[in-house]
């Protein structure tokens, strides 16, 4: 079987392209500089959307995950204004003190009636949900089996979680089937739970979903299945990939975030009401934060009705058609193009924004080493110009 340590690729950590310096970074900054990782900040001059600014240049931005276009919109931008005159700033508290606000309830409700599921628990961003949950779910006596693509938020939270930890290459089935067979064999009255996405982040492919569900319900495991990219996206009225095939009854543990289709920020997490209950008193990043600011909630509530809103299957249908037009038979908005080396993602990202374009460069350990690549995100919100433009510009690269 194959462990989590023997598995580099995964995860978002330092890479490990030199030891420790004593007291002074500099050599650790220089050896990223070297092998092409450094990573430095580089503010827009601008508001996020489908057009930026970023050193006095103006970009087709195809770097966010807005793919909606609602984040930079008038009315959930009005919508996050009411929240603050209703229910002020900030929630002042954790939600066990005295910091669940009526916007935080409501938003809960809502969620897990998107989702046909008996519960909803909000978290204050993705991440969060990730690391505070499988930690709540799982302990040692238990398995967790991820697909090797896994973002770094469930990879890190099945470390903290204490769990044993299997990996699967990314999106086999047959090996999956094997490892839940070997550890049903050796551990039958484990709790195991397998981990994947419905839309890989940095692939853009989907997980064959199907086939995952009838494993976990032959071999007596659940599944926690991160929608974050799919979510607004797929499915009917955009409640993810799930929706689409017809399965959300069949999902454990259904995560999100409202950071992406949904243009706002936080993640939540989708399961039975028993389950739900476990987590408010067993998720750390839950109990020990302040809750989401309630207006965020408020502006969330907009969000999710104007996804599943006849205006929000316009805006997908747009997306479908840009996909498309990019690349025929893909699944997503999210569009790799891989190059290899990190110097030549990096070459090409600049030659990208020469032209007028905001392409980003992915490199390790974001994505496995020797898999470089730029990585174009769609948005509804660009216009058709703009993706005509880009057809032409990658055609060059």
């Amino acid at each position: 079987m194959e462990r989590l340590r023997k598995t580099p690729a995964l995860g978002t950590g330092t890479p490990d392209d030199g030891g420790m310096s004593g007291h002074d970074p500099s050599q650790e900054l220089a050896d990223l500089t070297g092998a092409g990782l450094l990573r430095t900040l580089k503010p827009l001059d601008s508001p996020a959307g489908p057009r930026v600014v970023r050193q006095d240049r103006e970009l087709w931005n195809f770097a966010s995950n807005d793919y909606l276009g609602l984040a930079a919109d008038a009315e959930l931008a009005e919508a996050f204004i009411e929240g603050v005159r209703k229910y002020g700033a900030g929630s002042a508290a954790s939600r066990l003190v005295c910091g669940t606000l009526p916007p935080h309830h409501l938003l809960e409700e809502a969620l897990a009636a998107a989702k046909g599921a008996e519960a909803a628990l909000v978290f204050t961003s993705g991440f969060a949900t990730a690391v505070g949950s499988m930690p709540a779910l799982a302990g040692k006596d238990d398995v967790l089996v991820l697909d090797k693509l896994c973002h770094a938020s469930l990879i890190d939270g099945a470390r903290l979680s204490g769990a044993t930890i299997r990996v699967f290459p990314h999106n086999d089935t047959a090996k999956l089937a094997r490892l839940l067979e070997g550890i049903r064999a050796k551990q039958p009255a484990a709790r195991v739970i397998v981990v994947t996405e419905s839309v890989f982040s940095m692939d853009g492919d989907v997980c064959p979903l199907r086939e995952i569900l009838e494993l976990k319900d032959r071999h007596g495991a659940l599944l926690f299945l991160d929608e974050a990219h799919s979510f607004g996206v797929l499915g009917p009225r955009g409640m993810g990939l799930a929706a689409e095939l017809g399965l959300q009854d069949r999902v454990d543990f259904q995560m999100g975030t409202f950071s992406k289709a949904a243009g706002l920020s936080g993640g939540y997490l989708v399961t039975s009401a028993a389950w739900r209950d476990l987590l408010v008193n067993r998720a750390r990043s839950f109990i020990y934060s302040t809750a989401p600011p309630p207006a965020l909630a408020h502006a969330a509530m907009a969000s999710l009705e104007r996804i599943r809103s006849a205006d929000g299957e316009a805006r997908r249908s747009r997306l479908r058609e840009y996909i498309a037009r990019l690349s025929p038979g893909h699944p997503s908005p999210v569009i790799p193009v891989v190059l290899g080396g990190n110097e030549a993602a990096l070459e090409a990202a600049a030659r990208l924004e020469a032209r007028g374009f905001l392409v980003p460069a992915i490199r390790y350990p974001t994505v496995p080493r020797g898999t470089a690549r730029l990585r174009i995100s769609l948005s509804a919100a660009h216009p058709h110009e703009a993706v005509a433009a880009l057809c032409v510009g990658m055609a060059s690269e």
